[in-house]
């Protein structure tokens, strides 16, 4: 495997100096596997991971619970590792209602360690459930362990699974405007709940903003891949944003220096619409916290309507679903703003989440398989279209 220590030589001296860490605990894992056993230790394959194990995180204060074998699920590799336990327990489990699957995201492979440990996404995702999932009135994953290690970037987060009782959406789904309601709903009271808040700058404040979580990732050639990604996109590209795609990465840095100074929240960072999911009681909730960070609000509800929508129904429907955002923002502790002023903020989050599919297109060689390049076609011609509908590359 190419490990991002050799793929980045021309990097920054601090990110290299990391990315030799990162490689370095890597090779020791390898030479010297340990299994997971108690409550502090974290796995660092799935097959290290031992009954007792899983009996101190999911038996908690259940007198005589144990774990009496378990087995595996398929893997399903991406951005991070996930996989599914299938949990045996003894009478004392059984009695007590224990779980009997549990759906897990971990960083095993040096990849995702590389990719998640630079970008901040493992720091990100296990702050926010250990601090901030709490604290929230929305339908999204609960935790019942998120722990990672700072040296090597081996993480895991093992979830209650949801099973047959939620289904996530893709690319595919059919959004109506009932859903993109109850989306704008969700971003609302997170957005709200946590509006320069003062968890922000405490518990909260390890998270990187949204102008640092960028660059972070930038600094593995995110220009190149996002460009390369444009090229491979003229055939589903607008002519006219195509035609300027020298200015795409320009202003895409312009954009992010003057969203720097907007008022801060708490920010899910990812919200296509593959993260979101449909709950068999009909809630609708979000998932994947991988890229939660301090921002504006506008990160989100822009990527969202401009992945969650097909082009004509965001057209129709776009002014009606931030205005309703607005309104619920306000009712959920957040500071009113004018259209004006929210559409401006909109415009400009704009080329980042654009970023984050050109990104996907064509990834540095060194970063996991993240999505299909089907996928990521879908989304980059949804927000290609709306960054020239919004003429987002003449930006002030």
């Amino acid at each position: 495997m190419l490990t991002l220590a050799r793929a980045g030589r021309h990097l920054p001296g601090k990110t290299q100096l990391l990315a030799k860490q990162i490689d370095a605990a890597f090779a020791a894992e390898q030479a010297h596997p340990v299994v997971a056993l108690t409550l502090a230790d974290i796995p660092r394959s799935y097959e290290t991971i031992e009954d007792d194990w899983l009996t101190a995180v999911l038996a908690g204060e259940v007198a005589g619970a144990r774990v009496t074998g378990h087995h595996l699920g398929p893997p399903d590799d991406g951005t991070n590792n996930r996989r599914r336990i299938f949990i045996d327990w003894n009478a004392a489990g059984r009695a007590a209602g224990l779980p009997e699957s549990v759906f897990c995201k971990a960083t095993f492979s040096l990849a995702n360690r590389q990719m998640l440990g630079h970008s901040g996404g493992v720091l990100c995702e296990v702050t926010f459930h250990r601090h901030a999932r709490r604290l929230l009135d929305i339908e999204a994953p609960r935790a019942l362990l998120a722990n990672y290690d700072p040296v090597s970037f081996a993480s895991i987060v093992v979830f209650e699974d949801f099973g047959e009782s939620a289904t996530f959406c893709s690319e595919e789904t059919p959004v109506d405007l009932a859903f993109a309601r109850a989306q704008m709903d969700l971003l609302a009271r997170l957005h709200g709940r946590f509006y320069q808040a003062p968890e922000l700058s405490g518990e909260l404040a390890v998270l990187p903003t949204w102008f640092e979580r960028f660059h972070n990732l930038a600094t593995f050639h995110l220009e190149e891949s996002c460009a390369a990604g444009v090229e491979a996109s003229r055939d589903f590209l607008p002519p006219e944003l195509f035609a300027r795609r020298a200015e795409i990465w320009p202003v895409t840095l312009r954009s992010l220096e003057l969203l720097r100074d907007l008022p801060l929240t708490l920010c899910h960072g990812d919200v296509h619409l593959k993260n979101w999911y449909r709950c068999a009681d009909g809630a609708i909730g979000l998932g994947d916290w991988g890229v939660a960070h301090r921002g504006h609000w506008s990160r989100d509800l822009a990527y969202t309507l401009t992945t969650a929508l097909t082009i004509a129904d965001r057209r129709a429907w776009e002014a009606d679903l931030i205005a309703y955002y607005l309104d619920r923002l306000v009712a959920a502790g957040g500071q009113r703003v004018s259209m004006d002023e929210a559409m401006r903020a909109y415009r400009l989050s704009l080329p980042s989440a654009f970023a984050f599919w050109t990104l996907t297109l064509k990834p540095d060689p060194a970063f996991p398989d993240m999505q299909p390049a089907a996928t990521a076609q879908v989304f980059i011609e949804r927000i290609g279209q709306a960054m020239a509908d919004h003429a987002a590359l003449d930006i002030g």
